[in-house]
């Protein structure tokens, strides 16, 4: 293997590893990068078995975790019987769009925690901060998505 091809390794292996230090399993965070990082345009569960040395199943669970997520997208490879797969052009702002979801549990979870508290406590305190936090960001992530699409053509 060169040493481009190595070093490029390496670093996914290390994103992967933060990734799954941040609470994605493992595998699923190792095959994202093996397609984030890799020259190559599409890869087929064989290749990321192959570069990974992990299992089909493996893999097969790994994409079916980033396909829903819109981080992976299934692609027609003329010509072949196989699923190719590659990395989503757009997937972070995708990624981020679909927080919304989670943005909008943190802030329902602090107003819950407000009216258990009650509203005037050290706990109730806490969480107006959080619940602040969670209603801006919100607020202005639609807002930053968009321009970033603008911006660059997504």
């Amino acid at each position: 293997m060169d040493d481009a091809r190595e070093r490029l390794r390496d670093v996914a292996e290390r994103l992967a590893l933060t990734l799954a230090q941040g609470g994605m399993q493992k595998t699923t965070a190792r095959v994202m990068t093996a397609l984030l990082y890799t020259e190559q345009d599409t890869m087929t569960a064989a290749d990321l078995c192959q570069e990974l040395s992990i299992s089909s199943g493996a893999v097969s669970t790994a994409i079916k975790q980033l396909i829903p997520v819109g981080l992976v997208e299934r692609v027609p490879a003329p010509g072949s019987r196989r699923d190719h797969y590659r990395f989503r052009e757009g997937a972070w702002a995708t990624l981020m769009s679909q927080q919304n979801a989670v943005l909008s549990v943190m802030h329902d979870a602090a107003q819950e925690g407000i009216d258990a508290a009650g509203e005037n406590t050290a706990t109730a305190h806490r969480l107006h901060e959080m619940q602040d936090f969670y209603a801006y960001v919100t607020r202005e992530m639609p807002a930053l998505i968009d321009s970033w699409r603008k911006q660059f053509g997504q």
